[in-house]
């Protein structure tokens, strides 16, 4: 019997993500058509013997996460269950804290994986993997392969290439260590839980060793990678296995348009009934494009490459619509332009408008770069980036949005170029 943990985080990170994640939480937030999420639990219900998914955070139960878990039960007809943190536990104090529900029903093995990351998640090959490369009670790392310059942003694995063990493991060196990088998607066994609660029981000790604070709870806030790894290493217990699918982090909103990208080229293979295609009557599509069936379209627009369209959503004529998503209920009216942008729910954007953004993608020479996560301001100054519209914003007919970051409930009357406008 197998097991997932998605490890969701809570509302005070995602802060690159913001103003989006003010009116959803991050792992809801729709990439490619469905809920962030959503990806990562149909993964994990496609691996045999998968008898329950468990989400770990410590996010504030409501009525959207709820939903959102009953659906996916009765859709993929597997137990899926939200344990609330009672403060921020880090990657290993959140699966430590939760160990018992997790060993319940003395499951083999169970993943773990962050709900940040954008993956093909090849489970099964990391199952086979394990059995054939490591020791029943190993633990396995996905890995892929980064360029030097970026890997120093990551959590960096040094393996010997013959077995494929963890020799040497570092979370974001200051020099080079390794092009191979920690993916954030881990296979375990119960045995995991021995190697967290001795770094329990040494932060208790440190903790008899200070003055008395009210951090109480401070001993149960692990690391998995910075606390775990780097002592596995070497030990013969911890494994790498590169994969050569795709693979990002999901950390800022211009990095879900990328995400975006690559789950709309999988689902070629994976969902090809979720592509829109060019039908008579209909409008004109370029590329990889999501539609959703309530939305209205002009068959005058153009859209695609690159485009995910929501719920109750309507494009008015001659609409051109390029590396973006369009969030529930936003209004393009006739003759507007979106570019590399991200409009909100309920969004409007005026008649000739043109709302564009400055795309983050990886180098495209380079076959092992990865995105990267700017923030908002490098000296002093807002980095171009894509463009961000909050929740029920409106962009009046002929004005000009680029570059900017426009905050929920804004009435805007003039154009904009490298704003926040709050």
């Amino acid at each position: 019997m197998l097991k997932a943990v998605i490890l969701i985080g809570g509302p005070q990170k995602g802060t690159r993500f913001r103003p989006l994640s003010f009116e959803v939480p991050k792992p809801l937030f729709p990439v490619a058509g469905v809920p962030m999420l959503q990806h990562h639990i149909e993964a994990c219900a496609k691996v045999p013997n998968m008898k329950e998914i468990l989400l770990i955070g410590f996010y504030q139960p409501n009525e959207e996460l709820t939903r959102f878990l009953l659906n996916a039960q009765q859709e993929f007809k597997i137990s899926i269950r939200y344990l609330q943190e009672y403060a921020a536990l880090g990657t290993g104090g959140g699966i430590y804290h939760f160990r018992d529900q997790i060993v319940s029903g003395s499951p083999e093995a169970f993943f773990v994986l962050n709900a940040d990351v954008c993956s093909a998640f090849p489970l099964t090959e990391m199952l086979s993997f394990q059995k054939e490369h490591g020791e029943p009670n190993s633990f396995v790392i996905l890995g892929t392969t980064s360029n030097r310059k970026q890997s120093m942003n990551y959590g960096c694995i040094v393996e010997n290439e013959e077995t494929n063990e963890v020799l040497h493991y570092v979370e974001k060196p200051s020099t080079f260590v390794s092009d191979i990088i920690n993916c954030g998607i881990y296979l375990f066994n119960p045995d995991i839980f021995q190697h967290i609660g001795a770094i329990f029981q040494k932060n208790q000790q440190d903790m008899l060793l200070e003055e008395p604070t009210n951090g109480w709870h401070r001993a149960e806030a692990i690391r998995l990678e910075q606390d775990i790894f780097t002592a596995l290493a070497g030990q013969g217990k911890l494994f790498v296995y590169k994969t050569l699918g795709f693979w990002s982090q999901i950390k800022s909103a211009g990095s879900a348009i990328y995400a975006s990208r690559l789950y709309l080229n999988q689902y070629h293979i994976s969902h090809p009934e979720r592509l829109a295609s060019n039908e008579e009557g209909g409008p004109k599509i370029s590329g990889n494009v999501y539609v959703h069936p309530t939305a209205q379209i002009d068959p005058t627009a153009t859209l695609g490459p690159n485009v995910s369209i929501g719920t109750g959503v309507t494009i008015g004529a001659g609409v051109r619509v390029r590396e973006s998503i369009i969030l529930h209920g936003a209004t393009l009216q006739d003759h507007c332009c979106v570019l590399n942008s991200i409009v909100g729910w309920d969004s409007t954007i005026g008649k000739w408008a043109r709302v564009e953004g400055t795309p983050s993608d990886p180098n495209p020479n380079d076959p092992y770069a990865k995105i990267d996560s700017e923030t908002l301001f490098r000296e002093g100054k807002l980095t171009p980036s894509i463009t961000i519209l909050g929740c029920n914003v409106t962009i009046p007919s002929e004005v000009i949005i680029l570059n900017s970051i426009v905050l929920p409930h804004k009435d805007l009357n003039r154009s904009f170029k490298n704003q926040i406008i709050l």
